[in-house]
């Protein structure tokens, strides 16, 4: 398949997503973030998405700790435990979910949730799709901004429209999702620090292709 129809099928396939939300509604640019966050400060609570690798220790009873990946349905299967939600949970919350269920073989469980290796949900993501080297969900970290995206995508593509790009986000207190538009090309080629702008989880950024 060549690149312009890959990119048009990933354009096309965003569309239909965003479509099913609820209405857009369009605003003006978003402010400008700083390259570097002046204070590093702890992001929203994380939860576990499907693929989640997790470590689960049960304190005095090491036997009942395992590795374990979460399923694409999102649940996990433990010793004494089958097909427990994972999903949506924070750690600790699962850590509580456990300790409750295996209370019923043994007294005052304890028991801890890391996870090694992490995904998210999509609501946690942030997706990178249309005119640029490699499309993909990134998991959203704290203080992260338009530039860390579009490194860890390699950048724009030789046709990318990148000043007519487009972010969109759900907005939580109102129910709808709004469009802001972004200055791709003036903060990669340009330099224009103005154009960098501070990324939420679930951001969807939308990069077209040039006409000419």
């Amino acid at each position: 398949m060549s690149y312009r129809k890959l990119t048009g099928s990933l354009l096309g396939l965003t569309a239909i997503t965003l479509g099913g939300c609820t209405t857009s509604t369009v605003a003006t640019q978003l402010p400008p973030a700083s390259f570097v966050a002046a204070q590093e400060t702890p992001g929203d609570q994380y939860v576990i998405g499907p693929l989640d690798q997790l470590t689960i220790f049960v304190w005095r009873n090491p036997e009942l700790g395992v590795k374990v990946q979460v399923r694409p349905d999102g649940r996990i299967t433990t010793p004494l435990i089958a097909d427990m939600t994972a999903v949506g949970k924070t750690p600790a919350q699962l850590a509580d979910a456990i300790q409750g269920a295996l209370s019923t073989y043994i007294n005052d469980p304890l028991v801890s949730v890391i996870v090694d290796n992490f995904s998210g949900t999509y609501s946690q993501q942030v997706r990178i799709v249309g005119a640029t080297e490699k499309p993909a969900s990134l998991p959203y970290r704290s203080s992260m901004t338009l530039l860390d995206a579009m490194i860890a995508v390699g950048g724009l593509s030789e046709y990318a429209a990148g000043d007519n790009a487009r972010l969109v986000r759900y907005d939580r207190k109102s129910g709808k999702q709004v469009e802001y538009g972004l200055k791709i090309s003036r903060l990669l080629k340009r330099g224009e620090s103005s154009a960098n702008v501070r990324l939420e989880p679930g951001d969807v950024i939308i990069i077209p292709e040039s006409m000419f």
